[in-house]
């Protein structure tokens, strides 16, 4: 998972990473009225990280550059499907490349790096959903090879 020093670096998140990934996550209109960027982190943010890294089937990944350690992040999950022969399939959500750095290709290169990753474990299909409030994501995430083959539909329910 490592890279050469001019080049970026993935690698799984560490608790230490919280902060900078809260504060990625954060950093745009529909995020800045879903996260908390406070110090410290309210204790939900360890609570789910912890859950992830005890679950070998999760990986939160993010990419590093030699002047900064979390310039983005992705959250991949794994799961086995009865449908389509019993094959597996990756999830990738909660993508974020800092602001500043995107249109560069840090995101292509993230993404190239995790479809690779799903493609070892045996996966079958690679499937993300995203905001239909941003429409450059959905044309990158296009540009990359994916389609709006099915209609996405969520149900939020109540919680603290």
């Amino acid at each position: 998972m490592s890279a050469s020093p001019a080049e970026p670096r993935f690698r799984p998140a560490t608790a230490d990473d919280l902060p900078a990934i809260v504060r990625l996550l954060a950093d745009d209109p529909l995020g800045a009225g879903r996260e908390t960027v406070a110090d410290p982190l309210p204790a939900a943010y360890r609570e789910a990280f912890d859950a992830i890294a005890r679950d070998p089937n999760q990986a939160l990944v993010v990419v590093g550059l030699p002047d900064r350690p979390v310039a983005g992040v992705l959250q991949i999950t794994y799961t086995p499907y009865l449908t389509h022969r019993g094959g597996w399939r990756a999830t990738i959500e909660g993508v974020r490349i800092a602001a500043d750095l995107r249109s560069e290709g840090l995101g292509r290169r993230l993404f190239e790096w995790a479809i690779a990753q799903a493609r070892a474990r045996g996966c079958r299909m690679v499937q993300l959903t995203s905001d239909k409030a941003r429409p450059d994501a959905i044309r990158f995430y296009e540009s990359l090879g994916f389609r709006a083959s099915h209609e996405g539909l969520k149900l939020p329910l109540s919680g603290p």
